[in-house]
């Protein structure tokens, strides 16, 4: 007889009541918008230089624009790509595509245009929708994939997008040829359009490609279950009021905008579109626009701190909370901005996880100490999100969980609601992807004794000198610590005497230094005083960080250079 401890006894339950339509239905972030547009019609919900739409425009102009792709039979099965920076029409995307049961693609606008042609065809698009500055990109792209596919193409709807802010004459040259106006193409919807939640809550919501630097870029496939409770999550795990306003530095393309596209319904919030980002941008959302929230990398935080006072708005007339992720903040820029009086919330995450996905949560018994040690605690990445079931770092031959020392390398992994579904039509890169029942991140890091995991390199980043593993992210923390220095990037060189050895790219603050021999000197003098001698950069070359449209630097162009250097001669610990 069974002992009554098996698996099936475990799925035992006290009743046998089953779902029916009064108590189950699939989760889906497009009934955010619906309840946004009953408890605040009136609330301003995007706002973009001119244009000013309320909760109920929203929910209007989305059901508009699910019924003029339904008439043209663009629904199930279908991919919609929407090349433009943060301006309404990517907002509506995110409801609108997906309450025609089509899938939203956004496309990095600072792809070229090979790139792009490779993910309309990769994600077999039937609709390009594209804004009106970036319509040539999307022709050439076009052009591209006919030549390639010759009489196999068949062309996407083409829909262009009109910004009032811009000059005409690019719509005009759109219009010329053939594309269909955004505003004219939502007029033949209807605004009371019956739309229908997803019978499958597994069902695709969003298509998003990764950055592809080393191959051909992975297509991301989420899920309407994932983008709701992740929607939920990032504004929990961020306190975000009902009625927030955010201010859109983070690009929408990028993780459709952490989710915080599908939050801000959520919650009833406003979003202050940004179609280039500056700080003195960012500092008048802050100061005329009341902007409460807004998510960005450390390179455009950086700027901030260290922006003119020509283009700042100081004091901040209110508490303004910043998400910051996409790379590995210094301990520095962190007390800087909490001097300045930005609250911080330190998030980590990767597009397959639906953006950040663990968060630095701040413990109350922090607020007693000095800056720098606070500051150093934040820069971690903490622990999982409400919606992620599963972090922890293994060593990844056999996935055991490696030591709460703060000092064995691991690979980070996830599992849970808030992991893709996988990428689109590559089966290979699933599997390895997925090994083991979990998702690999790629990122080394380590688990602190209070449980908090900290990223200390990429896989690919960790320098190996003389034998011996060297983070990248450690000497940049120590890098940007030196007065002169605006931000900074490690990768590895190579060295006759150990192999490889730290090279150091930095960008100086405007004045601080000349980038002379000497100026090289005194930062190697101030990293040998701060961190083991095998860790100092051998060699510090002065210069803009490459960066993509996210604000992440791209280390695979500062090693190619590093390459290009040659080896270091004779370089001494």
């Amino acid at each position: 007889m069974s002992s009554g401890r098996g698996s099936a006894a475990a799925e035992r339950d006290i009743d046998d009541l089953p779902r029916n339509d009064a108590n189950y239905t699939a989760l889906t972030p497009l009934w955010f918008l619906e309840r946004a547009a009953l408890a605040q019609p009136g609330r301003a919900s995007v706002v973009h230089g001119p244009v000013r739409y309320t909760w109920a425009d929203t929910y209007r102009r989305c059901r508009r624009f699910a019924s003029a792709l339904a008439r043209r039979s663009v629904g199930h099965g279908s991919t919609v790509a929407v090349i433009a920076p943060n301006i309404p029409a990517v907002y509506e995307a995110h409801f609108g595509v997906p309450m025609s049961g089509a899938v939203v693609n956004c496309v990095n606008i600072r792809l070229n245009a090979e790139t792009i042609a490779f993910l309309l065809d990769h994600s077999a698009a039937e609709v390009v929708m594209v804004d009106q500055e970036f319509f040539t990109l999307a022709e050439e792209s076009l052009n591209i994939l006919s030549e390639k596919k010759k009489s196999a193409f068949r062309p996407p709807i083409l829909i262009v997008i009109g910004d009032p802010t811009c000059d005409p004459k690019s719509l005009h040259y759109a219009l010329g040829k053939g594309a269909i106006e955004y505003e004219e193409f939502l007029k033949t919807g209807d605004p009371e359009f019956n739309w229908k939640p997803p019978k499958d809550e597994w069902q695709s919501i969003a298509l998003g490609y990764t950055s592809g630097t080393t191959s051909s870029p992975k297509g991301v496939v989420l899920h309407h279950r994932g983008a709701y409770l992740m929607a939920l999550s990032v504004a929990m795990v961020w306190g975000m009021p009902e009625g927030s306003v955010y201010l859109w530095t983070l690009p929408m393309f990028h993780c459709n905008g952490w989710c915080y596209t599908w939050a801000l319904a959520a919650f009833c919030g406003t979003s202050i579109c940004l179609r280039q980002v500056s700080t003195k941008a960012i500092y008048y959302g802050i100061a005329k626009q009341g902007v409460t929230h807004f998510c960005a990398a450390p390179v455009v935080l950086n700027n901030l701190i260290n922006a003119p006072a020509s283009e700042t708005f100081l004091p901040l007339p209110r508490v303004v909370n910043v998400n910051v992720a996409g790379a590995a903040p210094t301990p520095s820029l962190l007390a800087a901005l909490s001097i300045r009086g930005f609250r911080v919330m330190h998030t980590y995450g990767l597009s397959e996880t639906y953006g950040p996905s663990t968060v630095c949560a701040w413990k109350p018994e922090w607020d007693e100490l000095p800056l720098e040690e606070r500051s150093r605690l934040h820069c971690r990445q903490g622990i999982r999100y409400i919606a992620l079931e599963g972090l922890d770092v293994v060593d990844p031959k056999t996935m055991a969980p490696v030591p709460a020392d703060g000092k064995t390398y691991g690979e980070i992994v996830m599992r849970g609601n808030a992991v893709m579904k996988g990428y689109l039509k590559n089966p290979k890169a699933n599997a390895e992807a997925f090994a083991g029942g979990w998702y690999h991140s790629g990122d080394l890091g380590v688990r602190h004794p209070d449980g908090y995991i900290e990223v200390r390199d990429r896989m690919k980043d960790v320098i190996i000198s003389g034998g011996e593993n060297i983070s990248s992210l450690e000497v940049e923390k120590v890098v940007c610590t030196h007065p002169a220095v605006l931000e900074a990037s490690v990768v590895a060189r190579a060295d006759e005497r150990w192999g490889e050895s730290p090279c150091a790219f930095v960008t100086l603050k405007d004045g601080a230094a000349d980038g002379s021999e000497d100026t090289a000197n005194d930062i190697m003098r101030f990293c040998r005083e701060r961190m083991p001698g095998y860790w100092v950069p051998k060699s510090v070359i002065f210069g803009p960080l490459p960066k993509t449209a996210t604000g992440k630097i791209k280390k695979h162009e500062l090693r190619a250079k590093a390459k290009e250097l040659g080896p270091v001669k004779k370089s001494r610990m």
